[in-house]
């Protein structure tokens, strides 16, 4: 079934190509296809397209779909185009002229457009609870550990005192940042583009404010010609802050991966988390952080290859777009996974708490005694060039003594500030709002 079908058959590779993995994909958007469905129906049964009657029926079997769905028992048979194409025909043969009216007012265009916008909807709501999760554990961690030493690098090279607490909650803090990013491109994708048809709306007076309510949207897109071409402005937002994400999940990964080497030696994990070799006996690979942090960088292309298959459309829609659908969804999979494993990985960190007795790190406090002796009196330059001279000439002694207490220091990490940072933003979000407004939607007759 095709719902463009005007009585003659597609050459069949022509076909193959043009619909791809679409069969495929679209049951991982159906549930929400069918959502649109709903509001859709209720709101042209406001403008008399449907008797209450009708509307009743249509609301039945959608809810029915919905279930199967749910039970993963739902299919797109062969020959369907779409998951649009399958629940349209499923209602016309259930309903009769019902059935065949749904697509009244509306075009596979917008709502495909409305599919992506909902699953993402939610897909964030379950990505900010998951960087929520390693937030806190990395919070914890940066808490219990404050006072255990290790130290600093500048360009790979010793530089000066740090600590866990202080690499931890810096990891921590980062996230904040990452879901200021994802905020922002939530609120772009909690915009309503139904009713903008095949992106010049329709004769058909369709209500768009009424579906926006009904679907929980904060907004629509106004302009039915903006509302397509904001596809790919949408996906590159989110895909920007994902990689934004998947970027700090990536450095977290690679600092693990440098700090369990036997040269540094600074943390390690419990053997069932890393793998061996089989030639070596000896070796505990870190392949958990490795792998991480190659998904992720995968993860950071992803806005890029985005600019490349949309640089030079035009206005309106193009097949283009289908191309970018499945890359949309799976993505959201592949960093809720990293995040889960780095999370785990986390939690199961086991650190050395010795790191500074090693005498090579002597040098880390040659800023600590630049700093007590300008404190002293003496002026920074004077003191810097005494205490590189005792370092030239062997007879630097340091002062194990640390005491960094302005804000963001060792001594102070300011990790109740980066928490009401975190709650902020997550109420910022107003995933409530949404999620109330598509459980009335379920309820309704």
């Amino acid at each position: 079934m095709k719902l463009w079908g005007k009585g003659r058959s597609l050459d069949e590779k022509v076909e193959q190509f043009t619909i791809g993995k679409d069969r495929e994909v679209d049951l991982k958007i159906a549930w929400f296809d069918v959502l649109g469905t709903m509001a859709h129906v209720q709101m042209l049964a406001s403008i008399g397209l449907f008797t209450s009657a009708e509307l009743g029926s249509l609301m039945k079997e959608l809810k029915n779909v919905l279930l199967s769905i749910e039970k993963g028992t739902y299919r797109i048979e062969e020959g369907v185009e779409d998951i649009h194409s399958q629940v349209e025909k499923d209602l016309s043969e259930r309903l009769g002229e019902a059935g065949e009216k749904i697509h009244a007012g509306r075009s596979r265009n917008d709502q495909v457009l409305l599919d992506i916008r909902l699953f993402m909807r939610q897909e964030i709501m379950y990505l900010v609870n998951r960087v929520k999760s390693l937030f806190d554990v990395l919070i914890k961690q940066s808490e219990q550990h404050k006072s255990s030493y290790m130290p600093g690098y500048s360009h790979l090279q010793v530089a000066m005192p740090s600590s866990f607490g202080l690499w931890f909650g810096a990891y921590a803090e980062s996230l904040t940042d990452d879901l200021t990013l994802l905020q922002s491109a939530y609120h772009l994708v909690n915009r309503n583009p139904l009713g903008s048809a095949a992106g010049y709306g329709t004769s058909i007076p369709v209500n768009r404010k009424m579906t926006s309510r009904l679907l929980g949207f904060e907004d629509l897109n106004y302009n039915s010609v903006y509302a397509q071409m904001s596809r790919i402005k949408v996906e590159k937002a989110v895909s920007n802050a994902l990689a934004s994400i998947a970027a700090t999940l990536a450095r977290f990964s690679t600092d693990a991966c440098l700090f369990m080497s036997q040269n540094f030696d600074f943390i390690r994990l419990p053997d069932e988390f890393t793998t061996g070799s089989s030639i070596m006996p000896h070796k505990k690979n870190p392949d958990l952080f490795e792998t991480i942090r190659a998904s992720c960088n995968k993860i950071q292309g992803f806005p890029n290859e985005i600019t490349l298959i949309s640089g030079n459309l035009p206005s309106g829609y193009f097949r283009d777009y289908q191309l970018l659908k499945e890359r949309s969804i799976g993505i959201f999979e592949e960093l809720s996974s990293s995040l889960e494993m780095t999370l785990r990985a986390v939690e199961n960190m086991i650190i050395n708490p010795n790191i500074l007795d090693d005498g090579k790190y002597r040098y880390l406090f040659s800023v600590e005694e630049v700093n007590e002796r300008v404190m002293a009196g003496e002026s920074f330059r004077d003191a810097y060039r005494k205490v590189a001279d005792l370092i030239e000439s062997g007879d630097f002694k340091p002062h194990i003594e640390i005491n960094h207490i302005h804000e963001g220091s060792i001594g102070n990490l300011c990790n109740k500030e980066i928490q009401e940072r975190m709650e902020r933003l997550i109420t910022g979000f107003n995933f409530p709002a949404a999620s109330a407004a598509i459980e009335r939607l379920l309820s309704s007759q």
